[in-house]
């Protein structure tokens, strides 16, 4: 098995967490943390983390895309965006380009030496990746369709009527 030194080496088991009764989006949230601490770990050594490894992910299965674009991929603010954006561009594995149709974006594309580190963190997360593959065994398809039916909800909750954001209420259609 990888050892991929996690943050914390006390596991959580399933019958715990169902004893204690959680609602789905504690469940996420608890899901969504060990996902990150498990991909933290083991992308530290090429000086990439999960969230950034998502970013180069999309990235490198786009030939371009915009700033907004990525924010609708990551579900984040501008801002956060901004903060990936300038931080990868400082490694020098993003670049800048002039939107070809709108004067007033740009879009972002991964740099050679971008499409580089993202080849050595696919390398050296792929073991891990395998590893999931395998312990879900038959579950695998179940749980990608639930969480592909997951997004689109937790999407409509953010951006609906009732979103604790205001720009986020602004920006929903009727």
């Amino acid at each position: 098995m990888a050892d991929p030194s996690p943050t914390t080496g006390t596991r959580l088991s399933a019958n715990e967490i169902d004893e204690e009764g959680v609602d789905v989006t504690f469940l996420v949230w608890l899901t969504a943390r060990a996902t990150s601490d498990l991909m933290d770990s083991t992308l530290a050594p090429v000086g990439i983390t999960g969230d950034e490894y998502a970013i180069y992910s999309v990235l490198a299965a786009s030939k371009a895309i915009t700033p907004t674009e990525l924010a609708r991929w990551m579900a984040a603010p501008p801002t956060s965006v901004s903060s990936y954006v300038k931080r990868l561009q400082s490694r020098g594995h993003v670049e800048r380009s002039p939107h070809p149709s709108d004067g007033r974006s740009y879009t972002l594309r991964l740099t050679s030496s971008g499409r580089k580190a993202h080849r050595a963190a696919v390398r050296l997360f792929a073991p891990v990746r395998q590893e999931l593959n395998d312990a879900l065994g038959d579950d695998e398809p179940g749980v990608r369709r639930s969480l592909l039916a997951l997004r689109p909800v937790l999407d409509d909750l953010r951006t609906g009527p009732l979103s604790p954001t205001p720009l986020a209420r602004t920006t929903t259609t009727s």
